[in-house]
């Protein structure tokens, strides 16, 4: 199958250019004989989910929540066939792969693609090269990524080698969000009214909310573990949009990665986790069975105004109890369950501290090699503004207003027509311009209070 658009993106055929560019031209990494094409199926599919008591049908991939992992090694070309089979247009951004010469592939609806219609299909093909660690998948058209989403591993080339310890095992760990409701209607009508949107009812680890909300006992994510081991968690922040700290009781992290970049690696109880961000950790497990568990747990650092969800997921970290003697009868439900302690909900300092930490390995091997010379600089303020009610309509906004994301004072349309279309066909007319402010318009104290613009 090949690629599908909206009727309103014109010009289909080019991507039949690309795609015979891609035959007769390959990858260089797939020349010199680097890596292997690996071949995966997306369906995108409804599915019933139950969580906090509350059933609702969600878009799903191949009917799992999270979604399918995709593993490929450094060097490996990937063709991944996604399959639409629900009401929603889709598209799919590997969130963090270099797309080199695959600029197609990259998936942000209307700007790499038109997304793909009912019915139809898209094949994403791209090469891994120059990367190796934890990435991930999700949907990038509305909100359909709050269920649309995955890990994406890269291993090591074949006969590499980590930078740190062999793991025992290696754990994806993804944090993500539940709504009572449906995702799309709760985004569709914030923009409708230009108010914020309702807040999540949970937070969750790998698709479950735990043991610290009402009705979700059972629902609860649980990381069995040998004592003596070193287990390599590579965490996954997909919630929305809230940064998260991350701790597991009585037990320290190494931190040997982010965004799929090896770290000089030092030692935390607690890991700040940004929305959209990866990061790699070491759990080096107790020497002995410990006769106890351990609550892993997550919840927001939030410093700016709004609403948001302020509550905690929690996971459960199991030690593999020793072999049971004869008759001896015993429960995991019996054990002490110790809970870690999370800085509070505005703490910068520990914000600002954790992340100083974050330095590039750097070494031979891997090498930060960073240009020395700025030929041109910008300056980018990312930010929520507000805008005046259109008509007569009443919006929730503050004062009556609109709220309205905006980068250097400028608010993002989408368009009709792919931006990278249009830019390949040389018809960026009425789609984009090329005067993107580097400075922001207006200016203000951008590190201070925000300004009442709503006068």
């Amino acid at each position: 199958m090949g690629a599908s658009f909206l009727q309103s993106c014109p010009l289909a055929g080019f991507f039949l250019v690309a795609l015979f560019a891609s035959c007769f031209f390959p990858d260089p990494a797939l020349v010199a004989g680097e890596g292997m094409t690996r071949h995966y199926k997306f369906n995108v599919v409804l599915h019933n989910v139950t969580r906090l008591c509350h059933t609702k049908s969600m878009v799903t991939v191949n009917g799992k929540w999270p979604g399918p992992r995709v593993v490929a090694r450094e060097g490996d070309r990937l063709l991944i066939e996604v399959v639409n089979h629900v009401p929603n247009n889709i598209s799919i951004h590997w969130h963090g792969i270099r797309q080199l010469r695959s600029g197609w592939a990259d998936g942000p609806a209307y700007v790499t693609q038109c997304p793909i219609q009912t019915g139809q299909s898209y094949v994403y093909n791209y090469t891994i090269v120059g990367q190796r660690g934890t990435l991930w998948w999700h949907a990038h058209i509305s909100w359909l990524r709050s269920t649309l989403y995955g890990p994406l591993i890269i291993l090591p080339k074949h006969n590499g080698s980590y930078p740190f310890i062999k793991p025992h095992k290696e754990i994806p760990i993804i944090f993500g969000e539940w709504f009572n409701s449906d995702t799309e209607a709760i985004i569709n009508q914030a923009l409708k009214t230009g108010g914020g949107p309702n807040v999540s009812d949970a937070y969750t680890i790998n698709g479950f909310p735990g043991p610290l909300y009402n009705c979700s006992a059972k629902d609860t994510y649980r990381l069995k573990v040998k004592p003596g081991k070193t287990y390599l968690l590579r965490l996954i922040n997909a919630a929305l949009n809230d940064e998260l700290f991350f701790s597991i009781a009585n037990h320290t992290l190494t931190v040997v990665e982010a965004d799929a970049i090896y770290l000089k690696p030092f030692e935390t109880e607690t890991l700040l986790i940004t929305p959209g961000q990866t990061t790699n950790v070491l759990l080096k497990t107790k020497p002995h069975y410990p006769k106890a568990t351990f609550l892993m747990t997550a919840r927001p650092y939030v410093t700016g105004l709004g609403t948001f969800d302020n509550s905690t997921v929690a996971g459960i970290l199991e030690y593999e109890p020793p072999l049971k003697e004869p008759h001896q009868s015993f429960s995991i439900k019996q054990l002490p369950l110790f809970k870690p302690t999370l800085p509070p909900l505005n703490d910068t300092a520990f914000a600002t501290n954790f992340t100083n930490k974050l330095r590039s390995l750097a070494t031979a091997q891997f090498p930060a090699n960073v240009p020395q010379k700025v030929d041109q600089r910008f300056f980018f303020t990312v930010g929520l503004g507000t805008n005046p009610c259109q008509g007569n309509q009443t919006c929730q906004g503050p004062n009556g207003t609109m709220f309205t994301a905006a980068v250097n004072n400028v608010s993002f349309t989408l368009p009709t027509t792919a931006l990278l279309q249009a830019h390949y066909t040389g018809q960026s007319n009425g789609v984009y311009s090329p005067d993107f402010p580097n400075y922001p318009k207006t200016i203000f104290n951008f590190t201070g209070t925000p300004p009442n613009n709503t006068n």
